[in-house]
Protein backbone atom coordinates (compact mmCIF):
# COMPACT_ATOMS: atom_id res chain seq x y z
CA UNK A 1 0.00 0.00 0.00
CA UNK A 2 1.36 3.01 -0.95
CA UNK A 3 1.95 5.81 1.83
CA UNK A 4 1.10 9.73 1.63
CA UNK A 5 3.73 11.42 -0.53
CA UNK A 6 5.01 7.70 -2.49
CA UNK A 7 5.39 7.53 -5.99
CA UNK A 8 5.07 4.04 -7.91
CA UNK A 9 7.13 5.29 -10.51
CA UNK A 10 10.28 6.29 -11.44
CA UNK A 11 11.24 9.53 -11.41
CA UNK A 12 11.72 9.63 -14.56
CA UNK A 13 8.66 8.39 -15.80
CA UNK A 14 7.05 11.26 -12.92
CA UNK A 15 9.02 13.99 -14.67
CA UNK A 16 7.48 13.21 -18.30
CA UNK A 17 3.98 12.35 -16.58
CA UNK A 18 3.90 16.11 -14.88
CA UNK A 19 5.90 17.53 -17.86
CA UNK A 20 5.55 15.74 -20.68
CA UNK A 21 7.67 16.88 -24.42
CA UNK A 22 6.34 17.64 -27.47
CA UNK A 23 2.57 17.47 -27.17
CA UNK A 24 0.60 18.34 -30.19
CA UNK A 25 -0.86 21.88 -30.15
CA UNK A 26 -4.75 22.02 -31.78
CA UNK A 27 -5.67 19.46 -34.42
CA UNK A 28 -3.91 20.70 -37.68
CA UNK A 29 -1.54 18.16 -38.60
CA UNK A 30 -1.00 19.62 -42.12
CA UNK A 31 2.77 21.10 -41.17
CA UNK A 32 4.00 17.39 -40.47
CA UNK A 33 5.13 14.41 -42.85
CA UNK A 34 3.33 11.71 -41.26
CA UNK A 35 0.35 10.79 -39.16
CA UNK A 36 -0.45 7.89 -37.29
CA UNK A 37 -3.16 6.76 -35.40
CA UNK A 38 -3.79 4.00 -32.78
CA UNK A 39 -6.51 2.93 -30.23
CA UNK A 40 -9.57 3.06 -29.09
CA UNK A 41 -12.08 6.13 -27.62
CA UNK A 42 -14.68 3.29 -26.55
CA UNK A 43 -11.76 1.53 -24.63
CA UNK A 44 -10.26 4.51 -23.16
CA UNK A 45 -6.86 4.66 -25.44
CA UNK A 46 -6.35 6.92 -28.36
CA UNK A 47 -3.09 8.19 -29.34
CA UNK A 48 -1.94 10.42 -32.45
CA UNK A 49 1.27 10.84 -33.41
CA UNK A 50 2.80 13.43 -36.12
CA UNK A 51 6.58 13.93 -37.58
CA UNK A 52 8.77 15.75 -39.37
CA UNK A 53 11.34 14.27 -41.99
CA UNK A 54 14.55 15.37 -43.17
CA UNK A 55 14.06 13.81 -46.74
CA UNK A 56 17.50 13.97 -47.47
CA UNK A 57 18.91 12.12 -44.60
CA UNK A 58 15.78 9.95 -44.23
CA UNK A 59 15.96 11.62 -40.56
CA UNK A 60 13.43 11.92 -37.82
CA UNK A 61 13.41 16.17 -37.01
CA UNK A 62 10.57 16.23 -34.87
CA UNK A 63 7.55 13.96 -32.92
CA UNK A 64 5.07 14.81 -31.33
CA UNK A 65 1.71 13.69 -29.92
CA UNK A 66 -1.97 13.70 -28.64
CA UNK A 67 -3.68 11.05 -26.06
CA UNK A 68 -6.24 10.40 -23.98
CA UNK A 69 -4.65 7.34 -22.40
CA UNK A 70 -3.79 6.81 -18.78
CA UNK A 71 0.17 8.28 -16.61
CA UNK A 72 2.18 5.26 -18.40
CA UNK A 73 0.70 5.80 -21.77
CA UNK A 74 1.55 9.86 -21.51
CA UNK A 75 4.92 9.20 -19.65
CA UNK A 76 6.06 6.26 -22.42
CA UNK A 77 4.90 8.36 -25.31
CA UNK A 78 6.70 11.63 -24.16
CA UNK A 79 9.81 9.71 -23.91
CA UNK A 80 9.76 8.11 -27.21
CA UNK A 81 9.11 11.63 -28.96
CA UNK A 82 12.11 12.64 -27.29
CA UNK A 83 14.05 9.17 -28.35
CA UNK A 84 13.05 9.12 -31.89
CA UNK A 85 14.82 12.60 -32.41
CA UNK A 86 17.83 12.62 -35.13
CA UNK A 87 17.39 8.97 -35.53
CA UNK A 88 16.12 7.63 -39.14
CA UNK A 89 13.35 6.37 -40.22
CA UNK A 90 14.61 2.47 -39.78
CA UNK A 91 15.78 2.81 -36.42
CA UNK A 92 12.53 4.98 -34.95
CA UNK A 93 10.62 2.04 -36.84
CA UNK A 94 12.77 -0.57 -34.58
CA UNK A 95 12.64 0.93 -31.38
CA UNK A 96 10.92 -1.66 -28.64
CA UNK A 97 8.38 -1.03 -26.17
CA UNK A 98 11.00 -2.39 -23.74
CA UNK A 99 13.81 0.29 -24.85
CA UNK A 100 10.93 3.10 -24.06
CA UNK A 101 10.49 1.34 -20.43
CA UNK A 102 14.10 0.84 -19.74
CA UNK A 103 14.64 4.25 -20.84
CA UNK A 104 11.63 5.49 -17.96
CA UNK A 105 13.32 3.62 -15.66
CA UNK A 106 10.99 0.79 -15.51
CA UNK A 107 7.72 0.15 -16.33
CA UNK A 108 4.78 -2.40 -13.92
CA UNK A 109 4.17 -5.64 -15.75
CA UNK A 110 1.11 -4.25 -15.84
CA UNK A 111 1.79 -1.10 -17.67
CA UNK A 112 4.26 -1.70 -20.44
CA UNK A 113 1.47 -2.34 -22.84
CA UNK A 114 0.90 1.23 -22.49
CA UNK A 115 4.06 1.85 -23.89
CA UNK A 116 3.20 0.17 -27.20
CA UNK A 117 0.13 2.40 -27.96
CA UNK A 118 2.62 5.40 -28.96
CA UNK A 119 5.38 2.80 -30.43
CA UNK A 120 2.29 1.61 -32.94
CA UNK A 121 1.50 4.74 -33.63
CA UNK A 122 4.87 6.09 -34.70
CA UNK A 123 4.83 3.13 -36.97
CA UNK A 124 2.17 4.28 -38.38
CA UNK A 125 3.56 7.60 -38.64
CA UNK A 126 6.56 6.26 -40.87
CA UNK A 127 4.38 4.12 -42.69
CA UNK A 128 1.84 7.17 -43.86
CA UNK A 129 5.37 9.41 -44.46
CA UNK A 130 6.24 6.59 -47.29
CA UNK A 131 2.76 6.27 -48.63
CA UNK A 132 2.73 10.35 -48.78
CA UNK A 133 5.99 10.15 -50.64
CA UNK A 134 5.28 7.58 -53.16
CA UNK A 135 7.86 4.87 -51.57
CA UNK A 136 4.62 2.67 -50.56
CA UNK A 137 7.58 -0.25 -51.36
CA UNK A 138 9.20 0.80 -47.88
CA UNK A 139 5.86 0.38 -46.18
CA UNK A 140 6.30 -1.83 -43.17
CA UNK A 141 2.67 -4.44 -42.47
CA UNK A 142 2.80 -6.24 -39.85
CA UNK A 143 2.27 -9.95 -40.50
CA UNK A 144 -0.73 -11.27 -38.48
CA UNK A 145 -0.88 -14.99 -38.32
CA UNK A 146 -4.14 -16.83 -36.79
CA UNK A 147 -3.48 -18.99 -33.69
CA UNK A 148 -6.89 -20.13 -32.82
CA UNK A 149 -9.38 -20.55 -35.80
CA UNK A 150 -11.98 -21.12 -33.71
CA UNK A 151 -12.17 -17.87 -31.78
CA UNK A 152 -9.91 -15.78 -34.59
CA UNK A 153 -6.91 -15.37 -32.02
CA UNK A 154 -3.75 -14.01 -33.61
CA UNK A 155 0.03 -13.95 -32.47
CA UNK A 156 -0.81 -10.41 -32.34
CA UNK A 157 -3.69 -10.81 -29.76
CA UNK A 158 -0.91 -13.04 -27.82
CA UNK A 159 1.39 -10.78 -27.63
CA UNK A 160 -0.88 -8.21 -26.36
CA UNK A 161 -1.86 -10.63 -23.74
CA UNK A 162 1.41 -11.49 -22.46
CA UNK A 163 1.99 -7.14 -22.31
CA UNK A 164 -0.84 -7.18 -20.19
CA UNK A 165 -0.33 -9.67 -17.67
CA UNK A 166 -0.68 -13.00 -19.30
CA UNK A 167 2.09 -15.29 -17.37
CA UNK A 168 0.52 -18.56 -17.91
CA UNK A 169 -2.00 -21.09 -20.57
CA UNK A 170 -4.38 -20.32 -18.36
CA UNK A 171 -4.19 -16.37 -18.28
CA UNK A 172 -4.00 -16.27 -21.86
CA UNK A 173 -6.94 -18.01 -22.48
CA UNK A 174 -8.99 -15.40 -19.70
CA UNK A 175 -7.52 -12.50 -21.98
CA UNK A 176 -8.51 -13.97 -25.69
CA UNK A 177 -10.25 -16.84 -25.30
CA UNK A 178 -8.37 -19.12 -27.47
CA UNK A 179 -8.47 -22.85 -26.88
CA UNK A 180 -11.46 -22.76 -25.45
CA UNK A 181 -13.66 -24.70 -28.40
CA UNK A 182 -11.25 -27.87 -29.72
CA UNK A 183 -7.99 -26.61 -28.14
CA UNK A 184 -5.75 -27.88 -31.02
CA UNK A 185 -3.95 -24.52 -30.93
CA UNK A 186 -2.63 -25.07 -27.30
CA UNK A 187 0.84 -26.50 -28.16
CA UNK A 188 1.43 -23.17 -30.31
CA UNK A 189 0.21 -20.78 -28.40
CA UNK A 190 2.11 -21.90 -25.22
CA UNK A 191 5.08 -21.84 -27.53
CA UNK A 192 4.26 -18.02 -28.49
CA UNK A 193 3.52 -17.08 -24.81
CA UNK A 194 6.78 -18.32 -23.98
CA UNK A 195 8.43 -16.27 -26.95
CA UNK A 196 6.85 -13.07 -25.98
CA UNK A 197 7.38 -13.32 -22.14
CA UNK A 198 11.48 -14.02 -23.15
CA UNK A 199 11.27 -10.71 -25.87
CA UNK A 200 9.21 -8.47 -23.19
CA UNK A 201 10.68 -9.62 -19.84
CA UNK A 202 13.51 -11.24 -20.37
CA UNK A 203 12.06 -14.84 -18.93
Amino acid sequence: MLQAGEWAYSDTLKEHFMNPKNILQGENTDDFDGVGMEGNLQCGDQMMVVIKVDREKDVITDCQWKTYGCASAIASTSVLSEMVKGRTLDQAFNISPKEVALELGGLPDNKIHCSVLGDKALRAAINDYYTRNGMTDKVKKADVKVICQCMNVTDHDIEDAVLEGARTYLELQEHTKLGTVCGQCKDEAELLLEKFKHIHFGV
